[in-house]
């Protein structure tokens, strides 16, 4: 008897030990357990303990070491939620069945802000991605001017440990299907490549806040390169100039020798000044037709622009704006 009771005390020990649920968490949507590359046992033990605690971390750690104790096996970041047993946790990082992470970017300016972005969701480092974009880019025909054109901001799905090449190489994918048949036709309607559509989107995103004013912008852009007219957008002369905090753009700004001072050059930059929004790309693919090639900022300072099709009524808008720039003291 005594046997028995010996061998049901030791079962229910061991269901204990493998099947208590983890009660966590810092999170309701799950905490993380994140195990990089080369990572050591001792490691991985301790990213268990710092993630899940240190009673559950260890019995998910003595299931891992039972089942393999492979940390390159189980490269990776694994969500883990509540009512998750130690045994569950232990059989899917052994078996190295990660849960994909959310990338997100949006409003990235620099091809390095935007390395920083992904590098802060996945394991590479943003010299890594950025070697990467360097190795995968040109054979699909992009120049480095041209890279951001190679992305459209999204939420994506990637497993944290993925080599910086098939990031990459996903996020091209993703952008090539975003170009659809469609829209490779209106491209071509306005005598425009992709590329080159990118960068006006990425030009009138700089130039306004304001949504519902991007396809007007879009299409006075389209006008002056249509008459050929050089752009002489104020965006282009921030990123030359390397300071997109400008207020105000001065003779000295506009004489900035640079391949994107569109005050200097005809046509357009050489590729867009920061990663345009898919529906920026819209914008200008959909964009209304008008007359208009002049634009100012409003001297409400509402963010909205006064649009003039004759350089006179233009000089009156700009008039007014210079005018009250000077009242507020902007420099």
């Amino acid at each position: 008897m005594t046997a028995i009771i010996a061998v049901i005390v030791g079962i229910i020990a061991v269901l204990a030990f493998a099947f208590i649920p983890y009660t966590g968490g810092s999170d309701r949507d799950g905490d993380w357990v994140y195990v990089p590359h080369d990572a050591t046992p001792a490691q991985v033990r301790d990213s268990l303990k710092c993630s899940l605690g240190s009673s559950m971390g260890m019995r998910v750690y003595i299931m891992w070491k039972l089942m393999g104790n492979n940390p390159a096996r189980t490269e990776g970041a694994y969500r883990i939620n509540v009512g998750n047993t130690a045994l569950g946790i232990a059989r899917r990082m052994a078996t190295g069945r990660q849960t994909p992470v959310r990338v997100t970017f949006n409003g990235t300016r620099t091809m390095p802000q935007l390395a920083e972005r992904i590098a802060s969701q996945l394991q590479c480092t943003p010299d890594e991605f950025l070697d990467a974009c360097a190795e995968v880019l040109p054979s699909h025909g992009f120049s480095r001017a041209m890279y951001p054109a190679a992305f459209i901001p999204d939420t994506y799905e990637f497993y944290w440990s993925a080599a910086p090449e098939n990031v990459v190489r996903r996020l091209l994918d993703y952008r090539n299907n975003f170009w659809t048949d469609s829209r490779i036709a209106k491209a071509k309607a306005l005598g425009l490549s992709k590329v080159e559509v990118a960068t006006v989107a990425s030009i009138i995103e700089e130039e306004t806040a304001k949504k519902d004013e991007r396809p007007m912008v879009a299409r006075l852009y389209l006008n002056r390169l249509e008459k050929g007219i050089r752009l002489q957008a104020d965006p282009t002369v921030k990123y030359a100039v390397g300071d997109f905090s400008l207020r105000r753009i001065r003779g000295e700004h506009l004489k900035v020798a640079s391949p994107y001072n569109t005050y200097r050059i005809q046509g357009l930059p050489p590729g867009p000044i920061r990663v345009p929004s898919g529906a920026a790309i819209d914008d200008v693919l959909n964009a209304p037709h008008h007359n208009y090639i002049y634009m100012c900022a409003k001297e409400d300072f509402s963010g909205y622009h006064n649009f003039a099709v004759d350089y006179a009524t233009h000089q009156a808008n700009a008039k007014r704006y210079q005018k009250e720039l000077n009242r507020r003291n902007i420099k």
